[in-house]
């Protein structure tokens, strides 16, 4: 993907530098492989996946889908409460490719520090984790160019438990991300 394609779904919010900075890794470093197991840059201009939920524009306006988490149509998004303009700040949500929706992270450094892990989030109608069989377990091949990067540009460390990050996150806006999905989506 290239940084225009990313800007577009932006429109006139600002794109953290972290996540241009990442797009700009991806295109030198990586661009032949995974740097963090299904994680891709992705878009949806037409927002096809979020019209499923609901197509008022207030719910529409409030989400922007910068990637996909797994190899199966899963998408992580900013979730812009509060109208938040500032995405440094701003809770990242998962979408399931085959239903579901909860919040992953505080924030985009956070989601950043769970790629570490080195696996794509198991995403279903009640829960996401992140699992990893540590016998089986086959590193992305350049997993740790995207640890070293985080750390020397970013000063984020690496995680051995993803799922502590989520639940940290969700202990403080799951709730709200429910009530207000419950505005726009009757299950």
């Amino acid at each position: 993907m290239e940084i225009n394609e990313l800007t577009k779904v932006f429109g006139n919010i600002t794109i953290p530098c972290i996540l241009t900075e990442l797009l700009n890794f991806n295109n030198t470093v990586s661009k032949d492989d995974w740097f963090s197991e299904g994680f891709e840059f992705s878009v949806d201009e037409e927002n096809y996946m979020f019209k499923t939920y609901s197509e008022e524009e207030e719910f529409l306006n409030s989400l922007i889908q910068f990637a996909q988490a797994d190899g199966t149509g899963s998408t992580y998004a900013f979730w812009m409460k509060d109208k938040n303009k500032n995405l440094d700040n701003v809770p990242i949500v998962a979408f399931g490719g085959e239903g579901g929706y909860h919040i992953v992270a505080e924030n985009i450094k956070d989601l950043f520090r769970i790629l570490t892990y080195d696996v794509e989030p198991t995403i279903d109608w009640d829960s996401i984790y992140y699992y990893r069989d540590e016998e089986n377990h086959e590193p992305s091949k350049y997993i740790d160019q995207y640890r070293n990067w985080l750390l020397e540009n970013h000063q984020i460390n690496s995680t051995k438990n993803a799922d502590k990050i989520v639940q940290k996150a969700q202990g403080k806006y799951q709730e709200e991300f429910k009530e207000w999905f419950a505005k726009y989506y009757l299950e």
